[in-house]
């Protein structure tokens, strides 16, 4: 048999990253389910707590775009849904209206590290760490 060429063992490496990639989203949504997240609305709530630690502080929204692996028009679908939900507030940015800023509320603080745990073990889970 023919020794695999450079291409072909590059879109094995590629298989494999979608496919654990998959596996791990869909462990994390089976996880926190029970809670009404999915995995992306855990993303960003992580992504507040860990960019503004205290309760109240800010984050642009902007700055969340290039962390989280959604569009912009998705992940303002999904912060809307969070502010629904009564875990983020939403307020404008007085120095340039354009902006959007976001907060976790105190219930989308506690829910974020009641649901922590359950987020990390199934990364364990399917990462094998």
């Amino acid at each position: 048999m023919a020794a695999k060429t450079a291409g072909a063992r590059l879109e094995e490496r590629w298989r494999h990253i979608l496919s654990a990639h998959a596996r791990t989203m869909c462990e994390i949504d089976r996880a926190l389910h029970p809670y009404g997240l999915g995995a992306s609305d855990f993303e960003v709530l992580d992504m507040l707590a860990t960019a503004a630690p205290e309760e109240g502080e800010q984050c642009r929204v902007q700055n969340l775009v290039g962390r989280v692996h959604l569009s912009q028009s998705a992940l303002s679908r999904l912060i809307a849904r969070l502010e629904k939900d009564g875990l983020v507030t939403r307020s404008v940015c007085m120095e340039d209206r354009r902006g959007v800023w976001v907060a976790l509320t105190a219930k989308g603080r506690d829910l974020h590290a009641e649901v922590l745990p359950l987020q990390r073990a199934a990364l364990a889970r399917t990462l094998g760490e």
